[in-house]
Parts: C-alpha cells; sequence; structure tokens
C-alpha cells in the first residue's frame, strides 16, 4: 500500500485505465418502507415513536427507488470466496444518485469516478470494494431534485437514515457479495460489520453523513416549526437524530451545507455512543461561499466534546477551493485511502489538520 498522507490527486488518476481494469456501474431499484409522503408523515415499516421522528408515524405501502452500484473489474457475483467492504457516496441538494457521474464529468469518455476508483485499485491504494451512490431524499416524491424548502423532497434529506438502516443497506447486503452482515445482530457482529461499511457526502450529503450519521439536528420549514431559520433559508431544526455510529466505522463529510449541526452537538452525540468513531474526514475549500462557514461551524468543538468515542479526525481545507468538484473529488480520493484500516481504537483524537 501507498502511503496514506493526504495529497493532491494524481492528473493520471482522472484519465482512464485499460478497459480489462475498468469496473461497472448498475443502476438498481429496491424497496423503501421508510420516508416522508405527501402529508409530511412519517411512513415506516419498522416501531419508530413519533418522539424520535419529530412528526407523526404511520404505516403504508412501500415506494420504489434507485440508486447506482460501483463494482470492480472483476467483480464475480458466482465467487464465494471473495467479500467486499462498501463506501456509499452521497449527492448535494440539487443532485440525485447520478451526480457524482454526470455533473462530476468525463475524461477520455468514461466517468471521472470511476476513472478515480479504478485507479486507486488498479494502484493497490486501496482493496476491492462496492461503491453505492444512493439518492438521498426519502421522500415520497424522491426523483425532484428542485430547491423548495417547503418541499417535502427536501424534508426527505434530513430522514434518510431510517431508509439507509432499513431499506437501502439490507438490499445491498442481500444483493451484493459483501463482507458486512446487517442481520447479524451480535455484539461482535456490529463490531465486525461496522469496520466494513463508510460513508461520505458532498454538501447536502454533507451534511446527512454529520447530522444522520453522526447524532445531529433533522430540520423542516421554518412555515411548519413556526421559528426563525438561522440561515434565512427557510428551514430550522427539530429533533436530534439517534445516529448510525452502530452501523459506520468511517465518516467524511466534503464540504457540508449550512444546516450541518455545531461541532458540540456532534461532539455529545458521539460521546454518548458504545462505540468509537474509528475516523471522521472532513474537508472544504476555502473559497467556498456556501459552506466554508458550516464547515467551521461543524468542527469547533466536536473533539473536545466527543470524549474518546473518536480515533481520528482530518481537518482539511484546500486553499482556492469552491464549492465544486475540485474539492469533492479530492475529498472522495483521500477518504477512500483512509477507510477499512485497522485503527487502533487505543489511539484516541489523532487530529490531522492541513491546508492543501
Amino acid at each position: 500500500m501507498r502511503s496514506k498522507n493526504v495529497t493532491a490527486v494524481p492528473a493520471e488518476y482522472f484519465k482512464s485505465v485499460n478497459d480489462e481494469l475498468q469496473g461497472t456501474v448498475q443502476e438498481v431499484t429496491y424497496k423503501v418502507g421508510n420516508y416522508i409522503n405527501l402529508s409530511r408523515q412519517f411512513v415506516t415499516d419498522r416501531n419508530i415513536d413519533g418522539s424520535e421522528a419529530g412528526r407523526e408515524t404511520i404505516v403504508g405501502d412501500a415506494i420504489l427507488k434507485k440508486c447506482n452500484v460501483y463494482l470492480p473489474a472483476g467483480y464475480d457475483p458466482t465467487d464465494t470466496t471473495v467479500s467486499y467492504n462498501v463506501l456509499y457516496l452521497l449527492h448535494g441538494v440539487g443532485g440525485d444518485h447520478d451526480e457524482w457521474f454526470s455533473s462530476n464529468g468525463k475524461s477520455d469518455g468514461r466517468f471521472i469516478i470511476c476513472n478515480l476508483l479504478d485507479h486507486l485499485i488498479v494502484n493497490g491504494d486501496i482493496d476491492l470494494l462496492i461503491v453505492v451512490f444512493p439518492n438521498g431524499r426519502s421522500a415520497y416524491d424522491w426523483t425532484d431534485t428542485s430547491f423548495n424548502t417547503e418541499g417535502t423532497n427536501m424534508l426527505g434529506f434530513y430522514y434518510f437514515d431510517y431508509e439507509l438502516r432499513y431499506d437501502l443497506i439490507p438490499f445491498i447486503e442481500s444483493n451484493y457479495k459483501t463482507s458486512a452482515d446487517i442481520t447479524d445482530t451480535s455484539y461482535e457482529g456490529i463490531l465486525y460489520n461496522r469496520t466494513h461499511r463508510a460513508i461520505a457526502g458532498l454538501s447536502m450529503g454533507g451534511m446527512q453523513t454529520l447530522n444522520l450519521i453522526l447524532g445531529g439536528y433533522r430540520h423542516d420549514s421554518t412555515r411548519i416549526t413556526g421559528t426563525e431559520s438561522p440561515w434565512n433559508n427557510g428551514l430550522d431544526k427539530t429533533v436530534l437524530a439517534p445516529g448510525m455510529i452502530d452501523l459506520f466505522a468511517y465518516v467524511g463529510t466534503f464540504s457540508s451545507a449550512p444546516t450541518s449541526s455545531d461541532g458540540k452537538t456532534l461532539g455529545l452525540s458521539l460521546a454518548s455512543c458504545i462505540h468509537n468513531l474509528h475516523l471522521l474526514y472532513t474537508t472544504c475549500g476555502d473559497a467556498d461561499g456556501v459552506a466554508n462557514g458550516s464547515y467551521i461551524k461543524s468542527i469547533d468543538g466536536l473533539i473536545h466534546q466527543s470524549g474518546n468515542n473518536l480515533n481520528h479526525f482530518y481537518q482539511i481545507l484546500i486553499k482556492d477551493g469552491f464549492h465544486d468538484f475540485h474539492v469533492w473529488n479530492h475529498g472522495a480520493f483521500n477518504f477512500s485511502r483512509l477507510i477499512f484500516k485497522n485503527y487502533d481504537d487505543h489511539v484516541r483524537s489523532h487530529v490531522v489538520s492541513k491546508t492543501l
């Protein structure tokens, strides 16, 4: 393996590898039983109390959603001797499960994110892995990509954790050869499984990895909450999400959106967990007028509030970086190289703060 120092993406990694070394991408459909409906109720097939969800919970029919799945070259669904780690990459507020592909562009006629993943694998920077690109809106109108703070499509971003836990991860782990098995709920199984899943996101998806995975606030339209928006964007916080550190040991956030919770809140949620977060990787461009403030706010005080529950904490500021895929590709490249390592649980609060 190469050195795991955070670095710029090598120029050749944006180019395509030879055909036989290229991974493939599938668009797949799966059922979702946990989502926001037209009436802003939370439809669930689980025993979730309304006080936890922050709204009325009801029983309803499942909906169908789509996600993209990157499979490394040589993936053979019939080979039972090999299993794979899984990385979930989330999109931004105006994107969907195609954003990491279509908005990121192509090089040599191939999507740049695929070129990056192919090179990382071919050059031995990372082990073979599966990468899932979900649509982060857990709502009946999940195909609506408009920016409307009063919309149920926007509200769905703040309820994606239930879909992830109860719908998407079970689908992925029952249909692909994953190392993790969410059906194993033994203590030993949870400890093992969480080290074989990682999650990261850009902008709105970065907010989701902080608020929903670490345990920050859900948000709703101020028309519903009857309060003022601290960001003047029509959104305000409602209830704390329970977090998902029991499912993920590695979390990355790239240019996290303004509604990201503050570092004190996130650190306190981490401190209350029974599991350590092995890696938290945060990054943003110093010229990002959208997310630089929320990036700074989300890391301020986090390490001090998290107790002994955060092992490795990366704070990477990109010089002259904006709210774009230059920063996000840099994040995906370096985060991928740091995950699925045997981090020592006895190491406490190792902080790497760099400007590149």
